[in-house]
């Protein structure tokens, strides 16, 4: 239980040593995340997937002006103790608060046109164009569960979903304090309030 013990606690004080207030949850408390063991080829292990979330634990934490910062383990319906894919929760969890955004870190400048050449970042992109891009291969890898996740969001109500690059100093406050934003947006048909 690493990332519900000391990587949750580590997040919780580093926010407030920069007088943050966060507050560390983890998904079994209140049986805010349950899961179900993830279907695979191969056995995985503790490995689980989202099947609901309730999201009033972390509302409550919201709107007594805490940052809540999520652990992704989960109770599973069998009763066993679930690892699930950050992402995954966090866009389950912007879908059941109807966030406005949902904003996911990874360790490249977002989705590449050549995965070899950051310059050829995508900035923005509908959701109807994943497809086309899928079947170039543009879209690959560990992009494919991202970018998934991004267009859950979406169709569920999101406005505005972002994959930022995490390595850039300040990056999530670039994406939402800028014009320009930083890595790539996806939405769904004409946005103007983007």
């Amino acid at each position: 239980m690493v990332l519900a013990g000391k990587v949750n606690k580590d997040l919780v004080s580093h926010l407030g040593k920069h007088k943050g207030k966060a507050i560390g949850m983890c998904g079994i408390d209140a049986d805010m995340i349950m899961a179900k063991k993830l279907k695979s080829d191969v056995d995985l292990g503790f490995v689980g997937d989202v099947i609901s979330v309730n999201p009033k634990p972390i509302q409550d934490a919201i709107e007594k002006s805490y940052i809540p910062v999520i652990a992704t383990i989960a109770r599973g319906v069998d009763g066993k103790t679930y690892n699930i894919n950050a992402d995954t929760v966090a866009s389950k969890i912007a879908q059941e608060v109807k966030a406005e955004n949902l904003i996911l870190m990874t360790d490249i400048a977002g989705l590449l046109k050549d995965k070899d050449d950051e310059s050829t970042l995508i900035s923005s992109m509908d959701i109807k164009d994943i497809p086309n891009l899928e079947k170039q291969g543009i879209i690959s890898g560990g992009m494919i569960p991202k970018i998934k996740c991004c267009v859950d969001a979406i169709k569920s109500g999101v406005k505005k979903t972002c994959i930022i690059d995490g390595r850039v100093p300040h990056s999530i406050l670039i994406e939402l304090l800028s014009n320009e934003g930083i890595g790539t947006q996806f939405i769904q048909g004409k946005n103007d309030e983007i």
